[in-house]
């Protein structure tokens, strides 16, 4: 059976992306590799396997567009509500609280905040599936 070992994204400059990862999400730098036209940089915490896969091409001045088919990437959390206003203390600008309840049922909750490259992530709280 497969396993998703990691998640690649293009990004204009390293050191931001890093940052904002290290910051939101607690991923550091697992490896690196430099090469002439591109550098790879994997980043993941103790939490999950998984990997992003950030791919720094070089040559590139200006910023990627994202198109319309890309979705998001999700996180969970142990306390959404202080995730919300630590990321707002920083300055990622989470968008507000979300509660997806229909029928009355708690399915999700949920915000979502954009990295410096225009990639939206998902922070959801640990409840049900999404443990």
């Amino acid at each position: 059976m497969a396993k998703l070992i990691h998640g690649m994204i293009r990004v204009l400059e390293e050191e931001r992306s890093v940052a904002f990862y290290r910051e939101a999400f607690g991923l550091g730098v697992e490896k690196r590799l430099d090469f002439s036209g591109f550098t790879l940089v994997y980043l993941r915490n103790a939490e999950a396997d998984f990997e992003i896969e950030l791919t720094v091409n070089k040559d590139r001045e200006t910023p990627y567009e994202l198109g319309d088919g890309y979705g998001h990437m999700a996180v969970v959390v142990e306390d959404l509500e202080a995730e919300h206003a630590r990321f707002t203390k920083a300055g990622f600008e989470p968008r507000k609280l979300v509660e997806f309840a229909p029928d009355g049922e708690l399915i999700a909750k949920f915000f979502f905040v954009t990295d410096p490259d225009g990639y939206e992530i998902e922070v959801m709280q640990r409840h049900g599936r999404y443990c």
